[in-house]
């Protein structure tokens, strides 16, 4: 199992079981977005449920305070007999609020207004809610009293008592409701935040590969999901470890090899000389063949094996153009043995030098495998052309052959280990391709395939990642 399926198994682990969750489904299933789905509401029905009790409240007390001021001036004009009051108007009465005072005398009958448009019929002592022509009114009438007392009606507008007990409480509301978006975006900011945090320890988990892998910090790191992220870093300990094994087991594996097989190729050299034309050189052919197969192959896993133990290799600029002449120079004998036409393509004379930085050891694999894969490829009495080109200031490597091609279903294939393309007559180990990944992605380079339009081939383009 690769460190990607078991990254993402970790990091987003399959739903198996069903029912309240409380992360919804899809697009809203974040921190943030559950956070704010959750508190949203709440927020709302809170600000809501006291707005209704800050209006229901007010109302009371509104009433309360009107009611007492009703009161004691109705008790004030019986019992000092105040004059009537100057006539007012429907303005004053429902905008302003202004009390409408009537007098009566002992027998119930109107001797005084200070509205007289107000029709209203003498109540019972006390006070009441009372309808006239649509509009509602809070009215108080003093007692019978003594005999020969006149009796005190007040009135006051129902529309301006609901208008001050909305505006009261308005005004009481004003600061939460300034508050509340104001918590919300704040809200929003923290539950940001905090979503970026968790993503940056991802992002540090998703940095970690076979060559390079280091328990994540636990500083500032949740409580919450300090249990996953050391689970996780036990989970990189453990494939650390088998890692490194398995590197260990191939080296090892490699040096208990490279002995006897060298040996019996000692001894094949040894047999030849003694060795009568006809079938048995025939087969001794084939054996050497396949010793020398073996051979390649244990140098190849040798070769894989130390690329791909982390070692601090110093890196440096590197001029491109002098490694490519480095490469082929080590390569033409091979392509002079298949009658190959190996050959450099580079900038115009005066160009800037193709700079760079990497381990040398690296860059040289990269080149050395992706032109060597070139020529195994490439069928007798063909080319291969290097070229070395720049585009936008970034140097690139192209290694072009005449051979076969890749079919294209299988370019993505090509550079797992020990992976051939079937029906290939070529002999070779299936690792050439995936040495020269290994290196470049140690180099900060992009290796891509593409078959070639013009003709039969592959363009094999090496660029910084």
């Amino acid at each position: 199992m690769s460190l990607d399926v078991l990254r993402s198994q970790v990091l987003c682990p399959p739903v198996r079981a069903k029912g309240f969750h409380v992360f919804p489904t899809g697009p809203m299933c974040s921190l943030r977005r559950a956070m704010l789905l959750w508190l949203v509401p709440l927020f709302l029905l809170v600000g809501a449920a006291s707005a209704a009790f800050s209006y229901w409240s007010y109302t009371r007390m509104v009433a309360g305070f009107m009611d007492d001021q009703m009161e004691q001036l109705a008790s004030s004009m019986v019992a000092h007999h105040h004059a009537m009051p100057a006539a007012t108007s429907a303005e004053r009465v429902h905008k302003w609020g202004v009390y409408v005072i009537q007098l009566y005398t002992p027998e119930g009958r109107l001797d005084g207004s200070s509205w007289p448009d107000l029709q209203a019929t003498l109540q019972p002592p006390g006070f009441h809610d009372l309808l006239l022509d649509g509009k509602r009114w809070r009215v108080y009438t003093t007692d019978d009293g003594a005999a020969g007392t006149d009796r005190v009606q007040i009135l006051q507008s129902g529309e301006f008592r609901s208008r001050l007990a909305f505006e009261r409480a308005g005004a009481a509301l004003a600061p939460v409701m300034i508050l509340l978006p104001l918590a919300l975006l704040i809200l929003w900011g923290v539950a940001g935040a905090m979503s970026r945090a968790v993503q940056e320890i991802g992002r540090e988990a998703a940095m970690q590969d076979e060559h390079n892998i280091t328990e994540l910090p636990l500083e500032r790191v949740p409580q919450e999901i300090q249990p996953l992220v050391m689970s996780f870093n036990s989970l990189l300990a453990r494939l650390r470890d088998a890692f490194a094994n398995q590197r260990r087991f191939v080296q090892d594996a490699a040096h208990e090899l490279r002995t006897p097989i060298t040996a019996v190729a000692l001894q094949l050299e040894n047999v030849r000389c003694d060795m009568p034309p006809g079938a048995c050189a025939q087969s001794l052919a084939q054996l050497e063949a396949g010793v020398s197969r073996a051979q390649r192959l244990v140098d190849q896993m040798l070769k894989l094996s130390r690329r791909e133990t982390p070692v601090a290799d110093s890196v440096r600029a590197i001029d491109l153009h002098a490694q490519l002449h480095e490469s082929i120079g080590a390569l033409i004998a091979m392509a002079d043995q298949r009658n190959i036409d190996l050959g450099l393509v580079g900038p115009p004379h005066g160009s800037p030098p193709a700079l760079l930085h990497c381990a040398p050891g690296d860059l040289r694999s990269v080149l050395d495998n992706l032109i060597e894969n070139a020529l195994r490829y490439t069928p007798e009495g063909g080319v291969v052309d290097v070229r070395l080109v720049s585009e936008g200031g970034r140097p690139a490597v192209e290694v072009i052959d005449t051979g076969p091609g890749i079919p294209p279903h299988l370019l993505g294939r090509v550079f797992d280990r020990f992976f051939r393309v079937p029906g290939s007559q070529v002999q070779g180990s299936g690792l050439g391709l995936a040495i020269a990944q290994a290196a470049a992605k140690r180099c900060g380079l992009r290796i891509g395939l593409r078959n070639r339009d013009d003709r039969s081939g592959l363009v094999a383009r090496v660029e910084p990642a």
